[in-house]
């Protein structure tokens, strides 16, 4: 057993410190803390859209975790784990601003998650492109606040943290054809809704979103705006 004092090694494996962890060692359990604060305070914020409830799920989030470590059985990964904790924390934070709305992963849908249509029409902007440039991203902040909490938690685990479909459907309890078709109807209402505004303040067909490496492209209209 580690001594409750002991520093956490960064290149210890999340298994390694989760054990040191349920064994009583506090600093490997803050180690687990400093290593997903960041990547759980942006995914919270993704989804919330507000710095401080998004800081309480995090808070709330590490809180559960330790209180229930004991209760991970390691079927998944650590990592995993924690994110659909932190999903369930930021479902709490919606039931309380609308206390008079059910939110819930599961049954905010009337629909067939297995059903997928034959074809995806072509759109540019995609939403995944529009979301990285600093001139349209309040645009779709406030477009993807409108989406239904279990397409948008989709829409934020696959497109903005980039996780694979594998991994978000072990984070929801989904299976993987329920997440791929839940991505294509968030990607699709904020398509509709993003071709609404634009119809009324740009010239939409004349939007192109250029990827160049760290560097994204908002063109329209002979303008640029680099971010």
């Amino acid at each position: 057993m580690r001594d409750s004092t002991s520093t956490g090694n960064r290149s210890d494996s999340d298994l390694d410190l989760v054990h040191a962890s349920k064994a009583g060692d506090v600093n490997a359990f803050e180690e687990l803390v400093k290593r997903y604060d960041f990547r759980l305070l942006r995914l919270t914020r993704h989804f919330l859209h507000n710095q401080e409830d998004a800081e309480d799920a995090v808070q709330e989030t590490f809180l559960k975790a330790f209180e229930n470590l004991a209760r991970f059985q390691e079927r998944s990964k650590f990592s995993t784990w924690l994110i659909r904790i932190a999903m369930n924390q930021s479902l709490m934070k919606l039931r309380r601003r609308e206390v008079h709305s059910a939110i819930s992963i599961d049954n905010d849908l009337q629909l067939n998650d297995d059903t997928l249509p034959r074809e995806i029409v072509d759109w540019t902007p995609n939403p995944e492109e529009l979301y990285r440039t600093s001139e349209l991203r309040e645009i779709l902040r406030k477009a993807l606040q409108m989406l239904k909490p279990s397409l948008r938690m989709v829409f934020v685990l696959r497109s903005l943290e980039e996780l694979s479909a594998q991994e978000t459907a072990e984070i929801l309890d989904l299976t993987a054809s329920a997440v791929k078709a839940r991505l294509w109807r968030a990607r699709l209402q904020l398509r509709e809704r993003l071709n609404k505004y634009f119809k009324g303040a740009i010239d939409f067909a004349g939007i192109e979103i250029v990827g160049r490496g760290n560097i994204v492209q908002a063109a329209y209209r002979g303008r640029e705006t680099h971010v």
